[in-house]
């Protein structure tokens, strides 16, 4: 394994296929795009299973189309960290199990404790041909801005560990309590006693834009998620329009260093860029890698 990895947050992000700047007439099919992609970087993170719940026929394509070595990262589905979650996206199995009221909800946030527990061990299973061909890297869980330090958000991480043992998870906390004194420290050793990452982040929410450059377990693990922080907090805007920042060399130059800083302190380190809009995070990922 190269010991610095750089790559983005989708292959397949909407924008960045529209605009045509990246991949040739002929990458027409998701077969095609991944193959392309896995030409330039050899790990990516998928966006698509927090949305719903990945199947395990995806996982094996995924596996059989990319390079030995290539590395996919997964994201959480919404309902494991608490984000308001599709209802309509949840497996039919596990909502026969659901009571009226919430299937009468476009999304939720709560369920009972036998559908989310469900739900962990399905998204797992799912993501088995991956782990199997060597090919599946972290987990991502990233949790909301209403996800504060408390003794139930400490239980929920234990349970998140237990349920997924034997999986390496990466962290992103994006209520600011989490990484600045005094809970960083409580976090960061709780993080490092379980044996899961902190997410090192360069992000609009952030003071100063970027959180501790924390290494809490042998995979480092960095998201860059743009400095648009006029739109991020903006009501009605779009997504995609959070996300459209484009890094200026200088700014990724000085994390180019703090990047080889982290690595010195664990066995592997991952880089990736979720500035989603057309190229943009292409591009920086390129430049990155470059710079290192």
């Amino acid at each position: 394994m190269e010991k610095i990895r750089v790559g983005t947050a989708s292959w397949t992000d909407k924008t960045l296929i529209e605009s045509g700047t990246f991949y040739p007439r002929q990458a027409t099919t998701a077969e095609g795009r991944l193959k392309f992609y896995a030409e330039h970087f050899d790990t990516v993170e998928v966006d698509s299973t927090y949305y719903a719940l990945p199947a395990e026929r995806n996982a094996h394509l995924w596996a059989r189309r990319t390079p030995p070595g290539f590395i996919f990262h997964i994201k959480a589905y919404s309902m494991l960290t608490g984000h308001p979650t599709l209802v309509k996206s949840i497996p039919k199995v596990l909502r026969e199990e659901l009571p009226k009221s919430i299937l009468e909800k476009a999304h939720a946030k709560a369920f009972p404790k036998e559908v989310v527990e469900a739900a962990f061990d399905m998204f797992a299973a799912a993501l088995r041909p991956l782990k199997e061909a060597g090919k599946l890297g972290c987990l991502l869980f990233q949790f909301p801005p209403w996800f504060v330090p408390s003794a139930s958000a400490y239980t929920w991480l234990e349970i998140v560990r237990e349920k997924l043992l034997d999986h390496h998870l990466a962290v992103e906390f994006r209520n600011w309590r989490w990484i600045t004194s005094p809970e960083k420290e409580n976090s960061l050793k709780f993080l490092e006693d379980h044996g899961a990452s902190y997410v090192i982040i360069d992000a609009p929410w952030v003071k100063g834009w970027e959180g501790p450059l924390a290494v809490t377990a042998g995979i480092v693990y960095i998201r860059f998620h743009g400095r648009n922080r006029e739109n991020w907090f903006k009501k009605g805007v779009e997504t995609v329009e959070r996300y459209r920042y484009l890094y200026k060399e200088d700014e990724l130059r000085k994390w180019g260093y703090k990047v080889k800083e982290a690595s010195r302190k664990a066995e592997q380190t991952f880089a990736i860029f979720n500035n989603c809009y057309e190229n943009y995070g292409i591009k920086n990922a390129k430049t990155l890698e470059r710079l290192l």
